[in-house]
């Protein structure tokens, strides 16, 4: 049989107060340990639980974190046969000395309240004190944007103390970079956490001096593949779908210009609603430039058949105008008159080989015989074909034809082109 060994309850043991055996009435702690004399070596560690939320817009991240301040007070130090330490709550931290130490650029931070107040003060027998806290901070992080959304984002939480200067208050990192620790569990669904790290250097202030100040560096990397699908691969696709117009036919005017105003319309949606999710910084952002050559892209293409629309008017008016002027026969000398009875059809007359048909005269209203002016078709059309040739000329660029042609692989190329481009810079 084991026999259960209970530990002694310090408080039947003790019949004074905490108080009393930390002797907290008997000191002053509303000075600093050791006042007057050298600075106070003040150790810090933190271990980050979370790493709750990035905003773009309002340029901030929040963290939950425990933070953990060590340093000697004498003036607590007690006599112990074990040598153990006290662990109490936070009822007695504000009665006695602790470090002011606040977080620089913060813009809200708590300490945890549910069920109790999230504080922890550990007393050793030599006067060593730990003192922890669970804080959930939202802090400024300057971020730059002109590589977005193929940015990295390096954002720093940073500590000091309020009202000692490096003077009377040295604060250090307890154990260099291991004082940093951080969940394993952490991840954000935009970013990847690519490092943490600590740093520490001194911060001047005019009025009241220098101080020690800590930070708690740590890099992100925005993870592509969401703006991919929501930005670029819509943005591709609309440029892509503008091409679609070279393909059809020029005299289709309302598939051409109702699918140009809808790639249009369509960009100028995924352009605001990128912005709209963004902070407005005066400089140019990777996203942007993307967009808006897509913009471009998609506006050409419009540009393009509105061109084409216009060219094709100007040609048929000078077709017409040639056809106007060539069209008449009368002054074509060497015309034959053939008599036809009246089994031929006006139809019959029309197809005859060679022949092509100017006049058609009735003779003393008999329905069985006409009177059919003709001309040889080879004489007419070799004179057309003279007069077009001298009066047209019509440049390749008027060339409706291959202004669409040309499109088909100038608009691709130099599309590709610019993609190599882009993504080899900001990638």
């Amino acid at each position: 049989s084991h026999i259960l060994k209970k530990n002694r309850d310090l408080t039947k043991a003790w019949k004074g107060k905490t108080e009393q055996l930390l002797r907290v009435d008997e000191h002053d702690f509303t000075m600093r340990p050791a006042f007057g004399g050298p600075a106070i070596p003040v150790g810090v560690d933190v271990q980050v639980e979370s790493l709750d939320s990035i905003s773009e817009v309002d340029m901030d991240f929040t963290m939950t974190l425990y933070l953990r301040h060590y340093w000697k007070d004498e003036r607590l130090s007690f006599p112990s046969t074990n040598n153990k330490s006290m662990t109490f709550d936070g009822r007695l931290v504000k009665k006695i000395w602790v470090p002011d130490v606040f977080f620089v650029h913060s813009k809200r931070s708590f300490i945890h309240d549910t069920t109790t107040d999230n504080i922890m003060l550990r007393v050793f027998p030599d006067g060593h004190v730990l003192y922890s806290m669970r804080i959930t901070v939202t802090a400024m992080c300057n971020m730059d944007f002109s590589h977005f959304p193929l940015d990295s984002q390096t954002c720093s939480l940073e500590l000091e103390s309020y009202a000692y200067t490096d003077e009377d208050l040295m604060l250090y990192w307890k154990n260099g970079n291991e004082s940093l620790k951080t969940d394993e569990k952490i991840s954000l669904s935009q970013f990847l956490i690519q490092k943490f790290h600590t740093t520490s250097r001194l911060a001047f202030y005019s009025s009241t001096g220098w101080y020690n100040r800590l930070y708690i560096n740590f890099t992100l990397r925005r993870h592509i593949f969401f703006f991919l699908l929501q930005t670029y691969f819509p943005a591709t696709l609309m440029v892509m779908l503008s091409w679609v117009s070279f393909w059809i036919d020029r005299r289709a005017v309302p598939a051409r210009v109702s699918l140009g105003i809808t790639t249009v319309l369509t960009m100028s949606t995924i352009i605001t609603g990128v912005n709209a999710s963004m902070p407005r910084v005066s400089y140019i952002k990777a996203v942007d430039i993307y967009l808006w050559v897509s913009f471009v892209f998609v506006f050409l293409s419009v540009l393009e058949y509105a061109a084409v629309n216009y060219l094709t008017t100007v040609q048929e008016r000078k077709e017409r105008k040639l056809r106007e002027r060539f069209s008449c026969s009368c002054g074509i000398p060497h015309s034959k008159t053939m008599m036809l009875d009246g089994n031929y059809s006006e139809s019959d007359a029309n197809s005859l080989a060679g022949y092509t048909r100017n006049q058609m005269v009735p003779e003393e209203e008999k329905p069985e015989k006409m009177v059919v002016h003709l001309a040889m078709s080879n004489e007419s059309n070799s004179s057309r074909k003279r007069g077009l040739r001298g009066h047209v000329g019509l440049r390749i660029i008027q060339n409706t034809h291959a202004i669409d042609k040309y499109s088909r692989l100038i608009f691709p190329g130099t599309y590709i082109f610019f993609n190599l481009i882009y993504w080899s810079v900001f990638s």
